[in-house]
């Protein structure tokens, strides 16, 4: 296998997001404006094949056109036009269904919605209650469509990708989700799992070291159970995993154990530098971008196979820059 860099950063094939069309810059919010966002565009976009969607004007609504928002109880709003009170929740609910099994045969990847969109907010979308008075505690019609048609998909709102540690969560993870999809698409057999169990280790552990036990156990297990039921609950447990944000904590103890591998081979003064590095980041006085620097130096030197073969030290482009700033 090459260097980790050029051969875990990218998918066997297109890695599609979807994504709401305002935030790529199409004008088909209610006032004809857009939300265009940098990182979506600028910097996650040479990576991706982005499938753009806006429920309201492909579902048949006008640009402009009048503003929506949701009423009723926060577990089952409905959607109604503010300005006369019609209903368009079943017509929202009908094209979204169609609409997602459209979407099922394009293996999507990852989704991006826009937040507070009474069609597409995650979370936090105001709800009115009859007096009049909003509640942020709903979810978009559409988004709650997708959601219970992908549970296992990554779907973040443009918002929190501001959020650098968030951001980073959610790269990872769809990312992860192109390579599962990849060996699922390849045909999962005990021999091809325990061989992607062991590649994505260091990374799982990094997010929840519970979730790659239990994995653990299930691959051991792997020949009692049928392929189908092998496949459904590994996919369900890879992906809950990253469903977890990676901590600094558990960053750390993954680079220490790392370090085991080689540490023993080191002169008495690249063992000094790479064990204060490592307190540095754990200290947060280094981002995670240093210490994977030095790790990955080693590695190559020292040809350590185990090791270099780990997804973990290249989830997703290098050029993203996203562990510079966790």
């Amino acid at each position: 296998m090459a260097e980790t860099e050029s051969t875990t950063s990218t998918p066997a094939r297109p890695l599609r997001v979807g994504v709401s069309s305002c935030l790529l810059g199409s004008t088909v919010r209610f006032d004809g404006g857009h939300k265009r966002d940098h990182f979506l565009v600028e910097d996650l976009g040479p990576y991706v094949e982005f499938v753009p969607v806006c429920p309201e004007v492909e579902s048949g609504l006008p640009i402009p056109r009048p503003t929506l928002r949701l009423t009723g109880e926060v577990e089952s709003p409905r959607l109604v036009f503010g300005d006369s009170g019609e209903d368009y929740t079943d017509r929202l609910e009908a094209w979204s269904k169609v609409k997602l099994d459209a979407i099922a045969g394009i293996e999507l990847c990852g989704y991006v919605l826009k937040s507070d969109s009474p069609s597409c907010g995650l979370e936090r979308v105001k709800v009115y209650n009859p007096h009049g008075m909003p509640s942020k505690k709903g979810r978009g019609i559409f988004a709650a469509a997708l959601k219970r048609r992908f549970p296992l998909l990554p779907v973040e709102e443009e918002g929190r990708l501001h959020d650098a540690k968030l951001r980073e969560t959610f790269v990872e993870s769809i990312f992860a989700y192109r390579r599962w999809r990849d060996l699922v698409d390849e045909g999962v057999t005990v021999a091809r799992l325990v061989d992607f169990h062991r590649v994505h280790k260091y990374l799982l552990l990094a997010h929840s070291p519970e979730h790659y036990s239990s994995l653990g156990r299930l691959v051991a297990g792997g020949k009692k159970l049928g392929r189908a039921e092998l496949t459904e609950r590994y996919g369900t447990g890879f992906m809950e995993a990253f469903a977890r944000q990676a901590s600094r904590g558990r960053h750390f103890n993954v680079l220490q154990h790392m370090a085991g591998y080689f540490k023993d081979d080191l002169d008495a003064a690249s063992r000094e530098e790479l064990h204060r590095t490592l307190e540095d980041y754990r200290t947060g006085l280094l981002p995670l971008v240093v210490p994977m620097t030095l790790i990955r130096h080693h590695v190559r030197v020292l040809e350590v196979t185990y090791l270099r073969d780990q997804i973990y030290l290249s989830p997703h482009p290098k050029e993203l820059m996203l562990r510079n700033h966790v």
